[in-house]
């Protein structure tokens, strides 16, 4: 049996854990509100846009957009958004797991691929791994600018444009609740009319659709919006997981601390157990010596 010292030591060791856990708790829960009112202020417009820009792709003849080109998957590339941090449960991992599933089976359908980043810890694990980066975006997470997603976006159209890549996949954690987010994939590239169609706002669907006078043309109008979309729709996934990444936390670390007081609990129980057992060896050493003096 460990002695009272150790036990002690260990029972302060866990309580100042604790005390760290449930400060990182709070911060989380600080940072969760800020994310999420970000998070929920940006839907609506990321909704809308789609909306838009699916009334205008379905009159638009898509030979006249090279974003729109649907050709040969020779080359598949996946851009994988996770936090900067960690400490969030298994949150990175579930979304570097579904990119790594998602990497077998392309490859296993005999196709190329290749990864781009956004967040360490995404670039971190692929970074060592046997696949191609065609570029990274970390340290971003905490302060999320539509500047990075722009940097992100030109980096994806480029690479579609030059033929380097023949489709363009995104993945993220979605925000459902504070305990669960759900990674998910959304193709980004080509950009296609009939998922733009389907992501148009709910209102809309459940009311009659509203008919838009455009000018100038919708052609010259998509021209311009195709590429700004790529970038809403990222700026969207990080806004997503940047709120997922502090839920989690916040789950973690709130399951974090009370693990430590189950702990505390029974190192505390261990302590008392071990010291009634000091006591009781020191009163039969007294005993035995009063008997001995007896004798």
């Amino acid at each position: 049996m460990a002695s009272l010292k150790d036990i002690q030591l260990k029972i302060t060791g866990i309580k100042k854990t604790e005390q760290i856990t449930k400060a990182m708790n709070m911060v989380a829960a600080a940072k969760f509100r800020g994310s999420q009112e970000r998070m929920e202020e940006f839907r609506p417009y990321a909704g809308k846009f789609s909306g838009v820009m699916g009334q205008l792709a379905v009159t638009a003849n898509p030979n006249a957009f090279p974003l729109m080109e649907e050709r040969e998957v020779k080359k598949s590339m996946i851009l994988v958004v996770t936090s900067d941090r960690g400490l969030c449960g298994a949150f990175n991992a579930n979304i570097i797991n579904a990119a790594e599933q998602f990497l077998r089976d392309k490859r296993s359908e005999g196709k190329e691929v290749a990864v781009g980043c956004i967040g360490k810890k995404g670039y971190q694990y692929f970074n060592r791994q046997d696949v191609e980066m065609v570029f990274d975006i970390t340290d971003c997470m905490a302060r999320i600018e539509m500047v990075d997603a722009r940097t992100a976006g030109k980096e994806c159209i480029n690479l579609f444009l030059d033929g380097k890549v023949d489709e363009v996949h995104l993945l993220y954690g979605r925000f459902v609740n504070v305990v669960t987010q759900k990674p998910t994939f959304k193709k980004l590239i080509p950009i296609s009319a009939t998922d733009l169609s389907e992501g148009e706002v709910e209102e809309e669907e459940s009311g009659p659709k509203a008919t838009y006078i455009y000018e100038p043309a919708p052609e010259e109008i998509l021209s311009i919006l195709m590429p700004m979309f790529v970038n809403v729709q990222i700026m969207a996934a990080m806004l997503e997981t940047a709120c997922s990444e502090q839920a989690a936390r916040m789950t973690a670390m709130d399951n974090a601390s009370r693990a430590c007081a189950d702990m505390i609990q029974e190192l505390t129980l261990a302590y008392n157990k071990a010291r009634q057992a000091s006591i009781t060896a020191e009163l039969m050493d007294i005993v035995g010596g009063a008997e001995a003096l007896k004798g």
